[in-house]
């Protein structure tokens, strides 16, 4: 296909670029006075939210400018999906990668040496090959765009050494304009960003990291699998993805939900590479698939119509739910976003933080960024507010398209309860763990409260009117708004931190989110557990407590080794048919469904 941009030829307007390649006929919020900039010649920072158009912001001024423009992209999938598009637009784009044979990247050079390519993409490890800066002294070159920009900075989520190395365009082409581009960074991702790129001189464009479109959705683990199979029900036939921490969850999740008649496949970067790249090319080109990956997958994935994204683990940072989250309603149409988390998550991150190798600065952000995204799932507010907050940008809340702006969360005002949390912490010496903490508060002598001399102190039993696991909560939230942190050096120690003292001065109020009160089944509320089911599931529930003591008596274990009160009623209301619909329910797992199953869909039959 012959381009419709010699390198030699006259260039056009952009507006007129927008409009005969790519199809549009004005640009999209800050566009065009980005393309005007770098078309003129100057530096740029670009942060703009995903589906904001950041790739016209390059690919048009290096389409108007003499010479080719290089694209440093950090994925060679991302640069083979772009290159096609712009291809299929009618532009000569063309990639040396690693994965091409000789031949092929000799027909790249050919073509780049007789000015027949406006645009070349390459990874940021190809920019410190030797020979390729010989090759570009050859050619003519437009720009420089350094796309996922975010990957030179040890604070994102993230980084490639490599990108590193960048820094030497500043001096190497002083003359030719340089534009690096992100959808992901908080201020001080953005300032090292501009650092370690030597762009202290560029202009900042900045849009609304706000994706309106997105319902943001977190939940407490109780039942990860059948919480994701409620949040998958109204997506049937659409696609999507669903994030896990580890390789074994990716491939365990993924067979599980096509068990589900959910169709699933895995992606990881222990799979085979020809099996990873068939597992991507369906989700990219099959309608309703369902892609079950680590962060391995994703970035700079162009697929627009990806209608929800799930997480069954938390994320390393609020930048990494954001990035991975905007997968999601690319074209603009509504999508959700879902996560389920637990305190295990937390402690699992801690842990992976802690045993890393990076310095122990870095760790400390890490450790922040992580208190960052706990903050957001625990928030009572808004969740997009808190998300945009920690990108520097003000949201005034009550977006309408959140689980806490739809369903508001029950709070409590808890001020003094802070107060007493800070006092127990700082009058203990911050040596001692969350444990020791709540044993200070409600009044528990224990060994160690003896030993240390703390049933001496005012804190002691001062807050003997909340039971532990309210104070668990107090101090998890406390940590979420970043009150006090969590020294692993000391052993898991509990300090404060400088915003404790407003709490103290009572300068600053504090409202918890109330924990769901979870009660046990017990048999004296077995009977008053059923009042609200009608008279014929008030007879299935009683057939199911008959089952469930055969079973019990015949394995000699208590009933509830079975199966709780609370699984019988909701089997009571459902009255599942199959097996497929029993595994659906609360307090049903695999193992249980097997062994038990068959014998409760008889008792239910049998009614």
């Amino acid at each position: 296909m012959s381009s419709l941009f010699a390198s030699t030829q006259t260039r056009r307007d952009p507006l007129d670029i927008l409009a005969s390649v790519f199809g549009h006929q004005r640009f999209r919020g800050q566009q065009e006075v980005v393309v005007r900039h770098v078309t003129g010649g100057g530096d740029a920072v670009v942060l703009f939210p995903t589906g904001a158009g950041k790739s016209l912001c390059y690919q048009i001024p290096a389409l108007c400018r003499p010479g080719v423009g290089v694209v440093i992209s950090p994925l060679i999938a991302l640069m083979r999906d772009q290159v096609e598009a712009l291809k299929q637009a009618g532009v000569n784009a063309g990639t040396l990668n690693s994965s091409m044979s000789g031949a092929d990247q000799r027909a790249v050079r050919d073509r780049l040496f007789a000015g027949e390519l406006d645009l070349l993409y390459v990874a940021p490890e190809r920019f410190s090959a030797p020979g390729f800066h010989d090759l570009l002294s050859r050619v003519d070159i437009a720009l420089f765009a350094i796309d996922e920009a975010h990957c030179v900075s040890q604070w994102g989520h993230d980084f490639r050494p490599e990108y590193r190395e960048l820094v030497q365009l500043k001096e190497l082409y002083p003359h030719i304009p340089r534009v690096a581009l992100t959808a992901t960074a908080d201020p001080t991702t953005r300032a090292d960003i501009i650092e370690r790129l030597g762009l202290e001189q560029a202009a900042v464009f900045t849009a609304s990291f706000d994706r309106p479109n997105i319902a943001y959705t977190i939940v407490e683990r109780a039942n990860a699998r059948k919480q994701l199979l409620a949040f998958l029900a109204p997506h049937k036939g659409n696609s999507g993805i669903v994030y896990c921490l580890s390789r074994a969850k990716v491939e365990d999740t993924a067979e599980w939900l096509t068990g589900q008649g959910i169709p699933a496949l895995p992606y990881h970067a222990g799979l085979d590479g020809a099996v990873r790249e068939r597992n991507q090319d369906a989700f990219l080109r099959e309608d309703g698939v369902c892609l079950v990956a680590t962060v391995a997958f994703g970035m700079g994935i162009d697929k627009p119509d990806v209608r929800y994204v799930a997480h069954l683990d938390l994320p390393a940072s609020i930048e990494a739910y954001y990035q991975e989250t905007g997968r999601a309603g690319r074209d603009g149409l509504p999508a959700d976003a879902w996560m389920s988390y637990g305190m295990a998550d937390v402690a699992q991150r801690r842990r992976m933080i802690s045993e890393g190798n990076a310095p122990e600065a870095v760790k400390r952000v890490e450790n922040a960024k992580l208190n960052a995204l706990l903050g957001v799932c625990q928030t009572a507010s808004c969740r997009r507010q808190a998300i945009l907050t920690h990108f520097g940008e003000n949201h005034p809340g009550n977006c309408g398209n959140c689980d806490t702006c739809l369903n508001p969360v029950e709070t409590w005002e808890g001020t003094e309860e802070a107060i007493k949390a800070l006092a127990a912490i700082y009058r203990t010496g911050q040596r001692f763990g969350a444990a020791h903490i709540i044993d200070v508060l409600v009044g528990r002598v224990t060994d160690k409260v003896t030993r240390f001399g703390h049933d001496s102190q005012p804190v002691f039993g001062a807050g003997r009117e909340l039971d532990a696991k309210i104070w668990q909560s107090v101090l998890r939230q406390l940590t979420a708004m970043g009150l006090l942190h969590v020294d692993h050096d000391s052993h898991g120690a509990l300090k404060l931190d400088e915003g404790a003292r407003a709490v103290f001065k009572k300068d600053r109020r504090i409202m918890f989110r109330r924990d769901p009160v979870r009660k046990s089944a017990d048999v004296r509320r077995a009977l008053s557990a059923t009042a609200d089911l009608d008279p014929q599931a008030r007879g299935v529930f009683e057939a199911l407590r008959e089952t469930r003591a055969k079973l019990a008596k015949a394995q000699g274990v208590p009933p509830y080794v079975v199966f709780h009160d609370s699984t019988l009623k909701a089997m009571a209301m459902a009255r599942p048919a199959t097996l497929e619909a029993m595994g659906t329910l609360p307090g049903v797992g695999a193992a249980k469904l097997e062994r038990f199953g068959r014998a409760f869909l008889t008792a239910i039959a049998g009614v």
